[in-house]
């Protein structure tokens, strides 16, 4: 039989070894090179006999190569050791499953295929996969019995102290706002870690990854609490259109965190080098525990000068704020109280309105409903039925008035139903140069990404730019009127435990006094099991506003060009997507209504 045709047969059984680890935790023992390890004179092993007087080791692993075999001999034999010691591990008994991956070590050092590729191949990926296993089964003997996994060691070491001492020095402020801002988020964050047996350690990370800001982006283009890519995010179930953006939701992301996060653990068997694999990805971290000259990886701390700077740094980093969090005072510190956490409940709503309209109808404050709603990217309900998350006690208000809620009417000549076009940053582009590009206001393109003022942009970003268009209209036309729903037949509802007819009239788009009318009802009074008639879904419809292109002549003002067009100061403000903040300049091209 050829290699090959051995190696092939000998893969599926390598895969499922990689594959069989069970998650570990906590640090592990620095343990010998296998050559130097001693068995315990209790151990059967496979293909061995039980005597009376036990041989030493190396006489007793000189015995299992007998002459004549031959380099894949010993390569079938190691994996039949290394496959009895998953065995042993799976029913507990670790210290004969570590012998039996000693000895399987031992036997693949015996191997010469230096003139072999495909041996060469075999012989390394056994050797990685023994070494691994080691690791994990050392690691194994530190799981605490009550499953709750606080496993990551509180390390001192002249690493952690550099990041302590920039906690207390240059990054103070930053530290001090992101754990006050912490209180909104990591109670939640910290009942999901304790659901899932996950060290409530790991609920301190948003703190380096984001600040505890829900809608933080960094220069990589991650995003979020937990600081997700695009592509790793979908990976973990988070979505991604128009409208949302999944990675902004705190709730959402964090189950995806906690997905990556136990993944990664089950990969390298330790929660510090699993947090490298968080910060610069798995095979990052796996190419360069590859690259070790030592037969198996002892720590994080082998792997730390190999890394790139800042995932060297992260888990030191996590580390320092771990202590400062757990004794503050004994680094000099005294920390602020913690934000409250934000108590809210959800409401469906089935038309598109911006948030700070409906934040205006329930008396919020604008910024709050959107950071409860963070993941929506336009500040608005999608143009779907969306559950709003609303401050606690106000979802039966929102239900009362949400009909009376004007639908949000994209101005005409919006470029997309999303209501901005997406641009490339090239080099040297600015916030200002790009607005001129598109006749819109720096101040627009700024809320639209959620930018600060002076924000730098780099080359190759996508950012969203408020995209405006001249809408042509026929001479003599009317501007067309509001487009009326198609009215389908009444649907049958029965009324399930906690209904209220406010909830009902919401999710099916219509009103309360019509369910009441249809149904003959003389008061808002339901009762569990009542079948009622809904009214047919209604699409809220706009009436398109017929714009044009105004250009901005010196001295004049929002309100002075809004006078003069018969418009609206709010209206005027709105289609042109500016503040009552905004300054406008000469030159600068506005929309206006036609006449």
């Amino acid at each position: 039989m050829s290699n090959i045709t051995r190696f092939v047969r000998l893969l599926p059984a390598l895969i499922l070894l990689f594959l069989a680890g069970c998650t570990t935790t906590g640090p592990y023992e620095k343990e010998d090179r296998a050559a130097e390890k001693k068995i315990p004179p209790k151990v059967v092993l496979p293909a061995e006999t039980k005597e009376k007087a036990q041989p030493d080791k190396d006489s007793k692993q000189e015995t299992l190569i007998s002459e004549g075999m031959t380099n894949q001999d010993l390569l079938d034999s190691a994996l039949e050791y290394a496959q009895a010691a998953s065995e042993y591990w799976d029913r507990g008994d670790m210290d004969t499953a570590l012998d039996a991956l000693d000895t399987a070590y031992f036997l693949i050092l015996n191997v010469k295929a230096d003139d072999d590729p495909d041996l060469l191949q075999q012989k390394e990926d056994l050797r990685f996969t023994i070494s691994k296993r080691i690791v994990e089964i050392h690691a194994s003997r530190f799981t605490v019995a009550s499953g709750d996994r606080n496993s990551i060691p509180l390390i001192m070491n002249e690493h952690v102290r550099r990041e302590l001492a920039s906690f207390k020095g240059p990054e103070r402020d930053f530290f001090m706002a992101a754990y006050r801002r912490s209180g909104r988020y990591r109670p939640a964050i910290l009942r999901a870690f304790k659901e899932a047996g996950m060290p409530q350690e790991l609920t301190w990370l948003p703190l380096i990854e984001s600040g505890f800001k829900v809608r933080a982006l960094s220069r990589a283009r991650a995003l979020g609490l937990w600081q997700f890519i695009a592509s790793t995010g979908y990976r973990y179930g988070l979505k991604r259109d128009q409208w949302i953006d999944e990675r902004m939701d705190p709730d959402k992301s964090t189950v995806a965190a906690i997905a990556y996060l136990k993944e990664l653990h089950q990969m390298f068997g330790d929660w510090t080098t699993a947090l490298a694999g968080y910060n610069c990805g798995e095979w990052a971290v796996m190419n360069r525990i590859k690259t070790q000259k030592i037969n198996y990886l002892d720590n994080f701390w082998d792997l730390y000068i190999k890394l790139p700077q800042e995932t060297a740094a992260y888990v030191p980093r996590l580390l320092a704020v771990l202590h400062i969090v757990n004794d503050p005072k004994a680094h000099g510190m005294t920390l602020p109280p913690l934000d409250p956490e934000i108590q809210a409940e959800e409401v469906m709503i089935n038309k598109q309105v911006q948030i700070k309209t409906l934040a205006g109808a329930l008396q919020v404050d604008d910024d709050l409903l959107e950071e409860l709603n963070a993941e929506l990217r336009l500040n608005m309900t999608p143009d779907s039925p969306y559950p709003l998350k609303v401050p606690e006690g106000k979802g039966q208000i929102l239900l009362a008035k949400v009909n009376d809620i004007p639908a949000y009417c994209p101005p005409a000549g919006v470029a997309s139903s999303s209501g901005y076009i997406v641009h490339k940053v090239s080099k040297g582009e600015t916030i200002a140069s790009i607005s001129r590009k598109y006749r819109t206001s720096p101040e627009a393109i700024m809320d639209a990404n959620d930018f600060k003022k002076n924000e730098k942009l780099a080359a190759g970003w996508r950012i969203k730019v408020p995209a405006k268009t001249r809408t042509v209209q026929a001479k003599g036309t009317k501007a067309p009127a509001p487009v009326a729903a198609k009215e389908d037949k009444p649907v049958k509802y029965a009324v399930k435990k906690g209904d209220s007819i406010y909830q009902i009239a919401s999710r099916n788009n219509t009103t309360a006094k019509e369910i009441q009318n249809l149904n003959r009802l003389n008061s808002t009074n339901l009762h569990i099991g009542q079948v009622l008639l809904i009214p047919p879904r209604q699409v809220a419809a706009c009436a398109v506003v017929p714009t044009k292109n105004y250009t901005v002549k010196g001295g004049e003002t929002p309100f002075m060009i809004a006078k003069k067009h018969d418009m609206e100061l709010g209206d005027f403000l709105k289609i042109n997507n500016l503040t009552p903040h905004t300054t406008i300049f000469p030159g600068q091209t506005v929309l206006v209504k036609t006449n």
